[in-house]
């Protein structure tokens, strides 16, 4: 696939499985333009995250740039559910592994930037096989109006299925954030639905339930739409709509 405005997979992640070209959609109507500082820059937050406004690619719904305390939070794990039209999906948040990415999620959350959006796209290569959701718009192309840096797994075993041993294996339940690039994370996200094989450009920040998977057993068992352009495909929107009617955070009493 081509790269998509906002975030997606990467071209070099889906090559071996076949994947063709996309064109990038258009921002969502009604996205914001954030407000660049005095100098013209966009503004960045001040922290270790240095989360930073993307005024060519803006908000497809609006939300604040996250908070950036000098010490992010890098310990613990925190529960999160995305209550679907499909049913629930039960994810658990790995702060240690990706502290700023936990961070900008659970901003997403608190500021209800998931709640009503669909999952747009499904995948069934053989190599890959993946939910992704996160984008307001629904296009594939929409993020939260802001970027930030990568916090990549180091210690993915590789693909079997990959001699030249670039791609890695993303193991079923793992939940990682998509991008457009080095260090354009926003606000899509994937969920691994069975072994899949990418190069290790994607940040991993937790896992996804029992119940979250069987979830997502049933959404590819439905297939993927096809269209007038593509009866069969493998890639695509899921023909079983997906929607995340609410993302509800679980705080521990």
């Amino acid at each position: 696939m081509a790269r998509l405005a906002g975030a997606a997979l990467l071209a070099g992640a889906l090559v071996g499985a076949g994947g063709t070209a996309a064109v990038a959609a258009p921002a969502a109507p009604g996205g914001v333009t954030p407000t660049a500082t005095a100098g013209g820059e966009p503004r960045t937050t001040p922290g270790p995250c240095a989360y930073t406004e993307t005024p060519e690619d803006p908000a497809a719904r609006p939300v604040p740039l996250p908070p950036d305390p000098r010490r992010t939070p890098d310990r613990g794990t925190v529960r999160v559910t995305l209550r679907t039209n499909q049913g629930p999906i039960g994810l658990t948040l790995d702060r240690a592994a990706a502290p700023c990415t936990v961070q900008s999620f659970l901003h997403l959350v608190r500021h209800r930037f998931y709640d009503r959006t669909s999952c747009h796209r499904l995948t069934a290569y053989p190599t890959l096989k993946v939910l992704q959701c996160g984008d307001p718009s629904g296009t594939g192309s929409g993020g939260p109006g802001y970027r930030y840096r990568d916090e990549l797994p180091t210690d993915l075993p590789p693909a079997p299925t990959d001699p030249t041993g670039e791609r890695k294996v993303y193991a079923r339940g793992v939940l990682a954030m998509a991008n457009a690039g080095p260090d354009t994370n926003g606000s899509q996200f994937f969920l691994v639905q069975s072994n899949s094989a990418l190069r290790p450009h994607y940040t991993i920040f937790g896992s996804v339930d029992a119940a979250g998977l069987a979830t997502l057993d049933r959404i590819a068992a439905g297939g993927i739409a096809p269209t007038a352009e593509d009866p069969a495909p493998v890639d695509g929107a899921p023909a079983l709509p997906v929607e995340i009617c609410r993302a509800v955070r679980h705080h521990h009493r």
